[in-house]
């Protein structure tokens, strides 16, 4: 089963979640700040990291900035705030998700389920039956592997989170036509997780960011305003 790391300096938490997790079959590794977590994952990387945002040391937004300089490690973000900025920011900064503070066990549990189920590749036995060519995507300078979780353009890799590779993934398997905000949020989201607009638009900013820093002329995804976005044919 899948390791998940587990950081809040709430101890309350660490045990209670702990114990959700584990009653589920997952492993467990906790930490009580982010840059014990920072150490603790190079040592042994987990599949998936729960953050608390304020911790001491280090918070989980600056544990974040530093995963993700090398890691597209799947985050999903626990905040006591109301404040939307925060979750906007961290979007910004490539997290999978948000949960409030107070939350249900049961919740959380089925977020770890939904954001897993995007990153991992397809069941052996199923990708066994499909051609290499069918889970390889390639579209001029753009090469992308479902399997291996890798995108290139021009040949230079390319580090995006799960929910990034899969937009984009959506919008290049047909370069030309447009996909809506909301056919987005169904490629790159579960059923279960309620994103709004904003949400898309952020990921969008943030793959057109990545792109631009391994190539300044990169224009290939266009915004069509009020319809949504499509990926611009060759």
């Amino acid at each position: 089963m899948p390791t998940i790391a587990l950081v809040d300096d709430d101890r309350n938490i660490l045990a209670s979640v702990s114990i959700a997790l584990e009653s589920e079959g997952y492993r467990v590794q906790t930490y009580t700040d982010g840059a014990s977590a920072l150490d603790g994952f190079q040592q042994s990387a987990p599949d998936l990291a729960i953050l608390d945002i304020k911790m001491p040391r280090m918070d989980g937004m600056e544990l974040l900035r530093r995963l993700r300089q090398r890691t597209d490690l799947p985050v999903i973000f626990l905040t006591s705030k109301d404040d939307e900025i925060d979750e906007l920011f961290g979007l910004k900064m490539g997290a999978d998700d948000f949960i409030k503070k107070p939350f249900s066990q049961r919740l959380l549990v089925e977020r770890v389920k939904a954001v897993l189920r995007r990153f991992q590749p397809r069941e052996a036995s199923a990708t066994a039956k499909v051609p290499d060519a069918a889970r390889n995507l390639d579209r001029g300078a753009l090469s992308m592997d479902q399997e291996r979780h890798t995108c290139t353009w021009n040949g230079q890799p390319v580090t995006l989170t799960v929910t990034e590779f899969l937009i984009l993934y959506a919008l290049a398997q047909r370069p030309g036509v447009v996909k809506s905000r909301n056919a987005l949020m169904d490629a790159a989201y579960d059923d279960q997780v309620y994103v709004d607009d904003r949400t898309i638009d952020s990921h969008i900013k943030r793959l057109r960011k990545k792109f631009k820093q391994a190539d300044d002329s990169f224009d290939m995804i266009e915004t069509l305003y009020g319809v949504g976005y499509r990926f611009k044919e060759a």
